[in-house]
């Protein structure tokens, strides 16, 4: 990697990556390291996503298993795209 990463994944089967830098905002270009294949994606980004927070790297339709760092995290409950904020609004625990 050329440089440091905007945002780390577990790996390749993960539906999310977690930003690991503060003042991403809408229409960035971001790379991120796919930590288990140390690869590397880009994309740009379509929201404002505070660090520590989850990104989509792929579209998640409704109804979808939301997989990060291997582990089953949610389902989703609003249509998500590729680059978007994935947090409580759009996404809801399985657990109730």
């Amino acid at each position: 990697m050329s440089r440091a990463p905007d945002f780390v994944v577990h790996d390749e089967g993960d539906s999310v990556g977690v930003v690991v830098v503060e003042g991403i905002r809408a229409g960035q270009k971001l790379n991120g390291w796919i930590m288990d294949q140390d690869r590397t994606i880009e994309f740009e980004v379509k929201d404002d996503i505070p660090i520590g927070h989850k990104l989509a790297i792929r579209d998640l339709p409704e109804g979808e298993t939301v997989i990060k760092y291997g582990v089953d995290i949610g389902r989703v409950v609003a249509p998500i795209r590729t680059g978007e904020h994935v947090h409580v609004h759009n996404v809801k625990t399985k657990r109730w």
